[in-house]
């Protein structure tokens, strides 16, 4: 029997504290990457403003630490930073070895989008996948045992409508073979986030972990757009800006949003009650979206939520990486 279709109260035009209003995270604590800049400073803001222990796990700890600040002040809430490169598996490493306390909420929420050339890690990992996808992978995967003992612990994969931009290609992740693009490598790497949460929800179901992606709209003004000229002639619809007002759906359907806007999904899957053992789903604008249709920069592609696709990748990432079953 298929499962109902997710929907909230919610829509495009909410802000995350409108999503996380009369929620009590009190006792919980939750790990926002790039929780230092865009839509991560207004997720970490809500999930405090709820009552839980927020940490920024953040590549700048200066710039951590005054959103921190900043945080603490107007929540009154317990918010921390620590530094993590998602890019250096020693740094992911490191993480997790210092992170002891059981974890109610992991938001993956860092990434880079549109490398204008192909980049590559100190393992020979083409840069978009290695930060958004494999070092996301080995985080969580690093810290399954401290999600178990949480109960009814979240992962949060912030992925993008930009998934449909590009399939994972099991055959050439890192671009060896082919040529490079920066919106299909963009692509590949927000594809892979939807995979981690199918295969991740079913894997961890039995230890009360629940993964879920989501697209949070397109977001002009975070640093995740620094790579994109203003016009692009002849780039994907992913590249070219929508003049359309935030909070609004422009005729391809990518909904603008401001960063309170953008971070809503986010908080939605963190935080809502309604959402308590559901996994393995895709959202935006705060509910599960339908397939993707051709021309329409919305829905989500048949790839990926593809199980078998999910559990090569999960393979294939625990191969790389090193992680849980």
């Amino acid at each position: 029997m298929t499962s109902p279709h997710i929907t909230s109260p919610f829509g495009a035009t909410s802000t995350a504290a409108e999503v996380i209003a009369g929620i009590d995270l009190a006792g919980r604590s939750a790990i926002v990457t790039g929780g230092s800049s865009g839509i991560g400073v207004e997720t970490a803001r809500a999930l405090a403003s709820a009552g839980a222990e927020v940490t920024l796990a953040v590549r700048d700890v200066r710039a951590g630490d005054r959103v921190a600040e900043t945080i603490r002040r107007s929540t009154g809430a317990a918010v921390a930073t620590r530094h993590l490169d998602l890019a250096d598996r020693s740094s992911v490493r490191g993480f997790v070895a210092s992170w002891r306390q059981p974890l109610g909420i992991l938001v993956a929420n860092a990434g880079v989008m549109a490398l204008p050339e192909r980049r590559l890690t100190a393992d020979g990992w083409e840069l978009q996948f290695a930060t958004n996808h494999l070092g996301h992978f080995a985080l969580a995967t690093g810290l399954h045992d401290q999600l178990a003992a949480a109960g009814d612990a979240r992962i949060v994969s912030v992925s993008s409508v930009g998934h449909i931009d590009g399939d994972v290609d099991f055959d050439d992740l890192m671009f060896e073979r082919r040529p490079y693009g920066e919106w299909v490598a963009y692509g590949q790497s927000k594809t892979a986030n939807i995979l981690f949460a199918v295969e991740g929800s079913r894997r961890w179901a039995r230890d009360g972990i629940t993964i879920n992606a989501l697209n949070p709209g397109r977001i002009p003004t975070t640093g995740l757009m620094r790579h994109v000229p203003a016009a692009t002639p002849g780039a994907t619809p992913a590249a070219t800006p929508a003049a359309t007002a935030p909070g609004v759906a422009s005729s391809t359907g990518v909904s603008v949003k401001t960063i309170e806007q953008g971070a809503a999904t986010s908080v939605l899957l963190a935080s809502s009650p309604a959402l308590a053992g559901v996994g393995g789903r895709y959202f935006e604008d705060c509910a599960e979206a339908a397939a993707h249709q051709p021309g329409i920069r919305r829905g989500v592609a048949a790839y990926a939520l593809d199980p078998a696709r999910a559990e090569r990748l999960w393979e294939v990432s625990a191969a790389l990486v090193g992680g849980q079953g």
